[in-house]
């Protein structure tokens, strides 16, 4: 999938807030927008190379530019939180998930009850399959982890994926590293234990869990494998 650009190398300074950077490219300081609102204190630490594109103007942004990706010892990292759903897309179109073959998107952003999910799917058979991506950028000792704060809304999906089975639908996570240096999944259990216990549960009652790793580029985001997982604390 590509990757628009072209990107500027900066470095982090500071992150005022949640959707916001400041960074420094060369001699000047400027106001980034990071398309991820997660925790990231591990990723966004001073002094960290970003890159970033100048967005076109726009009288309804606050920034020029948005923060794309990161680079952690070598290994680029992204920063945008919706880019896996639109790599996932691709996948899907392109049968690249040995998991998900045959099947196709019916419909994206789908209503169920008080919930929103990120496809609907339709199996070989024609028979729908709810699926939810979630965005993995944490990794330690080649374990990817998530979540790396806590998250209501998340554990709120997950248990509603979970009430999908057991009314007689399929249903699904996966979990999208946007790094190639993961070798396993596991949930981050002593950030969010009442998000992992959800998941657990799900897995037991049938929700379909998968965890796939990408390699980034300044041009390009490609799917490597799925990688195994770990559930258990």
């Amino acid at each position: 999938m590509k990757i628009n650009g072209p990107l500027i190398k900066g470095n982090f300074i500071d992150r005022p807030n949640r959707f916001l950077t400041i960074v420094k490219i060369k001699d000047k300081y400027v106001k980034s927008h990071l398309p991820d609102p997660g925790r990231l204190k591990e990723i966004l630490t001073p002094g960290r190379v970003l890159f970033l594109r100048k967005e076109k103007f726009s009288t309804n942004r606050k920034t020029r530019y948005t923060t794309v990706l990161t680079d952690i010892n070598g290994e680029l990292v992204s920063l945008v939180s919706t880019l896996p759903n639109q790599f996932i897309k691709e996948c899907i179109e392109f049968n690249r998930l040995s998991f998900l073959d045959g099947s196709s998107i019916k419909k994206q952003e789908i209503r169920y009850g008080k919930h929103r999910f990120d496809f609907l799917l339709t199996d070989k058979e024609n028979k729908p399959f709810y699926l939810e991506v979630k965005s993995v950028t944490y990794v330690e000792n080649g374990i990817a982890k998530f979540p790396d704060a806590i998250t209501e809304r998340g554990k709120k999906h997950v248990k509603e994926l979970c009430n999908l089975v057991k009314d007689g639908f399929q249903a699904g996570i996966i979990f999208v590293v946007q790094r190639s240096d993961a070798k396993i999944f596991q949930p981050m259990w002593d950030r969010d234990p009442k998000f992992c216990n959800a998941l657990y549960n799900a897995k037991q009652c049938g929700v379909n869990i998968w965890c796939i790793k990408a390699r980034l580029s300044k041009r390009d985001m490609t799917f490597i494998s799925e990688i195994p997982i770990n559930l258990k604390p």
